[in-house]
């Protein structure tokens, strides 16, 4: 009957899921030392790797895994959270009498999809060979390309990240999946990382060091939604709470996703509300049968049916900025329980903490933060960041030269720091990144030692690499004389661009065209292109691109893009950045700067308080902060800076800011006197 549930809920969720995650292309490994130094492990781990995946794929401890559903827990307030704990087993299905360290993932997509994610690569014989058949595809070269990357995330560990790993309960851990308050079968409101869910993480934590089952110490694992809680957990710093794995965390999520410069989300916020507000409708059919279904869920589900729902209409629908609702008030501005509740503190974090992050994730913003302000020593703090997106992190992990697959980091990680088994693992890293237009490498410290802030201008003087942008600009180490007007209007070719597949969490990169050369996005913005460099040129850091604009309009938007521009022309965008021109306003606590002065990561207010609306006709200098990223320009390549007056759907501005841009034009004002320029941190000046 086991064997039959299994199957039963395995293989269309398999299906399911070889199909939804299928299509992103890897990059193959190019050998490209990091020229700050070496650490004692290469990317891949070396001979330490290799024990760690022995001891992950050995015959488990246990032989089978028990699993308690629907386990009732009461918060402080009354509510009550509905848990699945799973336990490791006997053969004939007991669970074990030893307490065990124990694992908590907090989750809105419900412990049911949970579930059957979980059953889906855990039929005997078959799971582990279909997701390793789709895992090892290579369609490189081919017209299916874009599909390799997504498959090979399929055997990279992160769906055992996401779900359950039974492999790990079965090694002697006892994990806890959790319907965060107001999803799934969990009572309550969906609060978003409100405070009151911040504080049932914190209770169902001591709750859970607390059973027979548990030895006291609780790690955190889960991918996204069930990293960002891991990090807000760390920074409350409970007792029992001794270690944290999250894959593809959040921090700043304003802006991260929400408003990243000010302009919605619309590629991923309106499609993920939906999703989670309909899941949680989903109610727990069992107990209507067994007549005690939960009445107390009934009536908060009818309370609230279409969480933040009228947020997101406001902000699509409200005419003008004298309009705002008090519900979108409370995101547009600082101190509200809303905006504290999606603003993380790393710094606070006091445990060991192993952060998986992408290039080109949604929350590429916060990832290399969140393992930078942790006040740890390295061994107790790793990152990650790969050639990603928000649905493949992990994507060709486990393959030669590539870094372990997450499944073998993680059970490494609470083996060390939950056992106490010196395995190793503190000595992999402690950084270790894909970089773009290299291979794997790791390094001391992100940003790479041995790289300087530099001025690269924007000039008007043609570099002859382009013909298909509307101004085929230049980027010159100095000022450009004379002073040039450029004009740029909202286009829609943003749809087939690079940061589209990053909002849609790399649904859309499927098309690799788009994602893999921006030359189709440029045919509605500037260029600007550098000379090629003839050395190995290593770009490492946040960017900042200094604009000195000019509307017709009281607000405009503008999206930058920093490119690697291969010699047959090829533009491969290596990380953007987008801002509101009203909100411009910067947090000068928060912002930081390069020796001389320059601004390396504005970070804007993003309030109405500090709005500042553009007099029409007259210059305005504003700073657009482009993510973080690791990027070697090989000899013959050329670095370029693209500006756009859109990003749609990355961002769109909100429906009162729209309407007073009017979609109107935008100019770029070249002038010597208020110069454009990009400050970007690089190994050696671009001549």
């Amino acid at each position: 009957m086991r064997m039959w549930r299994r199957l039963r809920f395995g293989l269309p969720a398999l299906t399911v899921m070889a199909l939804v995650l299928a299509g992103f292309a890897v990059p193959t490994a190019v050998a490209q030392p990091a020229f700050s130094g070496s650490t004692a492990l290469p990317p891949d781990g070396g001979s330490l790797a290799a024990q760690w995946t022995a001891t992950q794929d050995a015959p488990p401890q246990y032989p089978t895994v028990h699993i308690d559903w629907d386990v009732p827990i009461t918060m402080s307030d009354g509510t009550v959270l509905k848990a699945n704990v799973y336990r490791p087993a006997d053969s004939a299905g007991r669970p074990i009498d030893t307490p065990t360290p124990t694992l908590v993932n907090m989750t809105p997509y419900t412990k049911l999809i949970s579930m059957l994610t979980d059953s889906a690569q855990s039929i005997p014989g078959f799971s582990d060979f279909l997701l390793n058949w789709l895992g090892d595809l290579n369609f490189s070269g081919t017209p299916f390309s874009g599909f390799t990357e997504l498959t090979q995330a399929l055997n990279g560990g992160l769906m055992r990240n996401f779900t359950v790993d039974r492999k790990l309960i079965q090694s002697g851990y006892t994990q806890v999946v959790v319907d965060v308050r107001g999803t799934g079968f969990s009572q309550g409101i969906w609060q978003v990382f409100g405070q009151r869910e911040q504080q049932d993480t914190v209770e169902v934590i001591d709750w859970a060091s607390k059973q027979h089952w548990s030895n006291g110490k609780v790690g955190m694992t889960g991918v996204s939604y069930s990293a960002i809680n891991q990090v807000k957990a760390a920074e409350m710093n409970p007792p029992a709470l001794k270690a944290i794995f999250p894959a593809e965390p959040g921090s700043d999520l304003m802006r991260d996703v929400l408003a990243t410069g000010g302009g919605l989300g619309v590629g991923f916020i309106p499609l993920w509300l939906a999703l989670v507000d309909t899941l949680k409708l989903v109610p727990n059919v069992q107990s209507i049968f067994q007549g005690n279904f939960d009445m107390k869920w009934l009536a908060d589900r009818e309370a609230s049916p279409f969480t933040f729902f009228d947020l997101l209409i406001a902000a699509l629908t409200t005419p003008s900025v004298n309009d705002i609702p008090p519900s979108l008030q409370a995101l547009l501005e600082d101190g509200t329980p809303l905006r504290q509740g999606i603003q993380g503190d790393p710094s606070k974090i006091r445990i060991p903490t192993f952060v998986i992050g992408g290039w080109h994730d949604i929350f590429t913003n916060s990832e290399p933060t969140i393992y930078n302000e942790i006040p740890l020593p390295t061994t107790e703090k790793k990152l990650i960041m790969g050639d990603t997106y928000h649905l493949n992190g992990g994507s060709g992990f486990g393959k030669p030269g590539n870094p372990p697959r997450l499944d073998v980091l993680q059970r490494a990680w609470f083996d060390h720091w939950l056992k106490g088994i010196d395995n190793g693992i503190e000595k992999y890293g402690p950084t270790t990144l894909w970089q773009q237009g290299g291979g794997w490498i790791t390094s001391p410290t992100f940003p790479q030692a041995g790289v300087d802030y530099r001025r690269m201008y924007l000039s008007a003087a043609p570099s002859g690499t382009t013909n298909t942008s509307l101004h085929d600009g230049s980027l010159t180490p100095a000022p450009a004389p004379g002073d040039t007007r450029l004009t740029v209007g909202p286009g829609v070719m943003s749809l087939c661009s690079r940061d589209n597949a990053q909002i849609t969490a790399g649904v859309s990169a499927i098309i690799v065209g788009c994602t893999t050369d921006a030359r189709p996005n440029e045919l509605n913005g500037l260029t600007f292109t550098s000379a090629p460099v003839n050395a190995p040129t290593i770009i490492s850091g946040p960017v900042n691109v200094h604009l000195n604009t000019v509307l017709d309009a009281t607000d405009g938007y503008w999206n930058a893009t920093l490119n690697d521009v291969a010699p047959d022309g090829r533009s491969t965008v290596l990380t953007s950045g987008q801002l509101t021109a009203s909100l411009r306003a910067l947090d000068q606590s928060r912002s930081r700067r390069s020796a001389n002065g320059d601004l390396t990561e504005p970070v804007h207010t993003l309030t109405l308080s500090t709005r500042q609306p553009i007099v029409p006709g007259q210059p305005t200098a504003l700073d657009v902060g482009l993510t973080a990223t690791d990027a070697v320009l090989q000899p013959g390549h050329r670095l370029r800076v693209d500006v756009f007056a859109g990003n749609f759907p990355r961002g769109l501005l909100l429906r009162p800011l729209l309407n007073e841009s009017g979609l109107r034009q935008q100019h770029l004002q070249l002038d010597p006197n208020s110069p454009s320029w990009v400050n970007v941190p690089l190994s050696q000046p671009i001549a």
